[in-house]
């Protein structure tokens, strides 16, 4: 990320329109917001000729002054608006965001000051248009955006009344016509006139314009629903509104409450000692009565708390068992970090990324993954946000518009940029609907199934010595160590066209690995076994010894205490 590119994402971040951020982000809002007060008396104390005569040098210099930052921020606003939301990118979003409410309120309130320098238009008109910008307060005030939101829940309601009442009226004015025509002709010529009368009603006829009062009983009477309407016309949509108020208060009560259970559930994973590599470890998963008993959270509180963060999904470890297994199911929270649109992104400018591409739909795997990448001292890339249902994956290439998968691809690019770099897709086996395999380490490399040579033209692999000494390496270090054992492409295969690292922009080593949930789930030696893994990895493709990375000796919460 440029510095530009860091620059526009921070002023994206200040414009937000939240007053409870960062402390300095709040002096921004502050200061707008009394810039805008500061604006608007200008105005009015202008009004006055005595104060005009007497300051109207500093009058002036307020409103050039005013004018002048206002036009700097509404101009960075209109920049940055496709940071603030996706619908405004490009230039028809930018000019999207100049026609929205608040954008419109912007411009008009700010640019058309500078006309008056080119063009013969009053400026006294110009400094009408500048009290609108006490409208920009709104962005700011809790009361007014619940109010907009809940005109938002009930639009399509009150709409609804709209259209009857506007139905109703018109056939009520037509039947007037007819009966007050016979009475009074010289009045009632011709419908529009008991049209407009009868609507004239709801507003109390403040110009007169429609004095044509019903003189007939069935006028009389016409007139006396339509009386009735006009209460209608006011006490529904204000029922509507009082309703759609409590329901949106509740929602922000509940949210707020369930932004307060996801703080006391971050606590739920605290680092813990992993005996057998020494290292401070996040927990894989935290089950849910385990959140219950310590906690003291409620099992609702919980669900909230996991559906209001982007940083906890909920999991069913019977997922991860074999059909032969018969587990039961057993809910669970997995935490993860995310830092980018669809996941995670960790540059250590290491010639070998680890990628996880389906961690939203496999539990723990980007856990094990996420640690291998760190006691490697590896790149390491991770899909942890999206869609369950349907799913897409990451592990293979489509060009149909996923969330966050162009700029997932944008970053494997970045990371392995030459023929040179290795990328190792981590993902589960040997659970859900997959059976037991005897193996549990499944090395694939584009070739078919069944294929363990190194002879199909079509393989991802550059350096094959390399990856053929990691293989012979770590194979034998699982047996020796920890009585497991690893095949290659004997039961799964990469082969597929679709394949992500085949649209890679160079043709990389490419290798998927894909290990058994018995390991990653429920195998006390899990990290040893990723350790173990990372060594062999730097011993055969980086020469190098494995790096020892001293924030993993750091007793924490959750994954934020590590830099990087």
């Amino acid at each position: 990320m440029t510095k530009i590119q860091a620059f526009k994402r921070e002023l994206a971040r200040v414009f937000d329109d939240d007053l409870h951020t960062k402390q300095w982000h709040n002096y921004v809002d502050y200061t707008i917001i009394g810039l805008i007060i500061l604006s608007t008396v200008e105005v009015f104390l202008s009004t006055y000729d005595g104060i005009v005569e007497k300051y109207g040098l500093w009058l002036k210099v307020v409103d050039y002054f005013t004018t002048a930052f206002f036009t700097i921020e509404v101009s960075l606003r209109i920049w940055c608006a496709d940071l603030i939301d996706d619908k405004y990118k490009g230039f028809f979003g930018r000019v999207r965001y100049c026609f929205s409410f608040y954008g419109l309120i912007d411009i008009l309130s700010t640019y058309p000051f500078y006309l008056h320098f080119f063009m013969p238009v009053p400026y006294v008109a110009l400094k009408a248009l500048r009290i609108a910008r006490l409208m920009r307060v709104f962005r700011y005030l809790k009361a007014f955006n619940v109010l907009s939101r809940a005109l938002r829940a009930k639009k399509d309601e009150m709409w609804v009344s709209v259209q009857f009442l506007t139905i109703i009226t018109l056939i009520l004015s037509f039947i007037l016509f007819f009966v007050e025509h016979e009475a009074q002709p010289e009045v009632y010529h011709n419908g529009w006139t008991s049209v407009l009368w009868a609507f004239a009603q709801y507003i109390g006829d403040p110009g007169g314009f429609a004095d044509t009062p019903p003189i007939t009983i069935t006028g009389r009477i016409i007139a006396c629903i339509i009386g009735v309407l006009g209460i209608a016309i006011f006490a529904v949509p204000a029922g509507l509104i009082g309703s759609a108020f409590s329901e949106v208060m509740e929602k922000d009560e509940r949210k707020e409450k369930s932004e307060g259970w996801a703080e006391r559930l971050h606590l739920a994973f605290e680092r813990k000692l992993d005996r057998p590599t020494g290292f401070q470890i996040v927990p894989r998963y935290v089950s849910i009565v385990e959140i219950q008993a310590r906690l003291g959270l409620k099992e609702d509180e919980i669900l909230d708390a996991v559906a209001i963060s982007d940083k906890f999904r909920l999991i069913n470890l019977s997922s991860t068992a074999t059909p032969e297994e018969r587990v039961t199911d057993l809910l669970a929270v997995e935490h993860f970090p995310v830092n980018t649109v669809y996941g995670q992104c960790i540059d250590r400018h290491s010639k070998v990324t680890i990628f996880s591409p389906s961690n939203i739909v496999d539990p723990i795997i980007g856990w094990w993954a996420y640690y291998l990448a760190k006691i490697g001292g590896f790149n390491y890339v991770s899909r942890e946000v999206g869609e369950t249902r349907p799913y897409n994956s990451f592990y293979l290439y489509k060009n149909d518009g996923t969330i966050g998968r162009e700029e997932c691809m944008t970053d494997l690019d970045r990371l392995v940029d030459s023929e040179d770099k290795w990328v190792f897709s981590i993902l589960a086996a040997s659970g859900g609907s997959e059976p037991a395999y005897p193996t549990q380490f499944h090395f694939t490399y584009g070739a078919k199934k069944g294929d363990e040579t190194y002879d199909d033209p079509n393989i991802t692999l550059n350096d094959i010595p390399s990856f053929d000494a990691l293989y012979k390496d770590f194979a034998a270090l699982l047996e020796r160590d920890y009585s497991l054992s690893a095949d290659r492409q004997r039961y799964h295969a990469n082969a597929n066209s679709a394949y992500f690292a085949r649209h890679l922009e160079h043709k990389v080593n490419a290798v998927a690995l894909r290990v058994a949930w018995s390991v990653t789930v429920r195998d006390a030696r899990a990290i040893q076994i990723a350790q173990s893994l990372a060594h062999a990895i730097n011993r055969n493709i980086n020469h190098t010894d494995n790096p020892v990375d001293p924030e993993l000796k750091i007793k924490a919460i959750g994954y934020e205490g590590y830099k990087n």
